[in-house]
């Protein structure tokens, strides 16, 4: 039974323009899919498979269609065939690539993310059941369900972008769908010229990696955790291996030893569950030199720190705060939501032997994600958290075109991280003051 047959949708007081659109769009795909022989089809690659539908289509329309200027035939055309192959209507702006996410708020409702800011799109559904239909195709290539029983899921789509769905009863102005498209991995040498950060930093984490210390990456909701996390991870040498944990899987390591695990939610009978703290667990027996997680949420945040402090150094992991020092806070409380009942003292000797680095993320008024602190744990076991920065943004006045300028400042090296690159054969960056 399809998605729009097991959730009930409103019903609209009036046929719209775009009902009578979509249903003829259906009617011309399914003329179009019967002429062809789909085992021929599938041997072909996606883009031959286009040309092949897009050509018949063609013929379709010359011989059945209604007479339509050269404008309009190419939009039916192409409609007809996004919606065969693919997703139909958000086709266009999944092959638009400055386009970072999609957000749809009911049928009618549809942002999108570029740059770092929100805007509507023109674009909608004819109806919740056309926006149902796109949300069936969405999670059932991926074996997952979605229903009133079950009205939220997490995805991903074939070409890597990660989807959260909620539908009725819980959406109340109808099925929400959002699309996290992930831009192509990025060096830290191409962020520099991003203005993410300046070529000295580039250095110091450079040096920092390489002398395996460990670094906490923070930032808010879409300030660029994961885009920099996959640069820092370039700097991770070449013959270590490396085992990533995600959620939903996001990075692209480079290196020739990667391995990547990813967590999987429950079916639909509440079985075979795997978290994220389950991989961590199991990815200490696999031999890691160093350890990745896209994301620490939970009681996984105690296997980690546990991990850091037993031999595997230099492993990296992002956390959501809004400052560094709200990230070791932040921690610290997720390592409480484990099963075993630590003291908070104890908990607290675990993050500060275990972290030796946070990096906070921040995306500015203008849209744009730049490092904004590098800060040192410089605290030891049970003390309170001591940061000694490293570097700091310091924004300039904003002008007329409200872009968001600065430069980084850069601070002397604490002993502690000092004897650690020395320890390690690196030398301390010449913008730090050293020799």
């Amino acid at each position: 039974m399809a998605l729009k047959d097991r959730v009930p949708v409103r019903t609209p007081t009036g046929r719209s323009r775009d009902a009578d659109d979509a249903e003829a769009i259906a009617v011309y795909r399914e003329r179009l899919l019967a002429e062809l022989d789909r085992t021929e089809l599938a041997a072909l690659s996606h883009d031959q498979r286009r040309l092949r539908l897009e050509r018949r289509m063609g013929d379709v329309l010359s011989l059945e269609g209604p007479v339509l200027g050269d404008r309009d035939r190419a939009a039916i055309i192409r409609r007809v065939v996004d919606d065969a192959l693919g997703l139909g209507v958000l086709e266009p702006l999944l092959a638009d690539p400055s386009i970072t996410e999609i957000m749809v708020n009911g049928p009618h409702d549809v942002f999108v993310e570029r740059d770092g800011r929100l805007q509507r799109h023109p674009m909608s559904f004819s109806s919740d059941e056309h926006l149902l239909q796109t949300i069936d195709r969405i999670v059932s290539a991926v074996n997952r369900r979605v229903d009133e029983s079950s009205p939220m899921v997490d995805a991903r789509l074939a070409t890597g972008e990660r989807v959260n769905v909620v539908i009725p009863p819980l959406a109340l102005d109808g099925p929400s769908l959002t699309i996290r498209r992930f831009p192509r991995p990025f060096r830290l040498g191409e962020l520099v010229g991003r203005g993410s950060l300046d070529a000295a930093l580039v250095d110091l984490f450079g040096a920092l990696v390489r002398a395996r210390l460990s670094v906490v990456v923070s930032g808010g909701t879409g300030t660029g955790k994961t885009t920099f996390l996959n640069a820092l991870s370039g700097l991770v040498p070449g013959h270590e291996r490396i085992v990533t944990i995600e959620d939903a899987a996001e990075l692209s390591l480079q290196q020739e030893h990667v391995v990547r695990l990813e967590s999987r939610p429950a079916n639909v009978e509440g079985r075979g569950q795997v978290s994220i703290r389950d991989l961590v667990r199991n990815s200490l027996r696999m031999r890691p030199d160093r350890i990745i997680v896209g994301e620490v949420r939970g009681g996984e945040a105690l296997d980690m720190l546990q991990a850091m402090n037993t031999g595997h150094e230099g492993s990296l992991v992002t956390v959501h705060a809004n400052a560094a020092e709200d990230a070791l806070g932040r921690i610290e409380t997720l390592a409480a939501m484990s099963e075993l009942a630590l003291p908070v003292d104890v908990l607290r000797d675990q993050v500060n032997t275990a972290v030796d680095v946070v990096v906070q993320l921040s995306r500015g008024s203008d849209g744009s994600r730049r490092v904004v602190e590098v800060a040192a744990l410089v605290s030891r076991h049970r003390e309170p958290y001591a940061l000694a920065p490293l570097a700091t943004f310091e924004a300039a006045p904003p002008g007329s075109d409200r872009v968001v300028a600065g430069r980084w400042v850069h601070h002397e090296l604490p002993e502690a991280v000092v004897r650690r690159l020395l320890a390690a054969g690196e030398a301390v960056p010449a913008s730090w003051g050293r020799s």
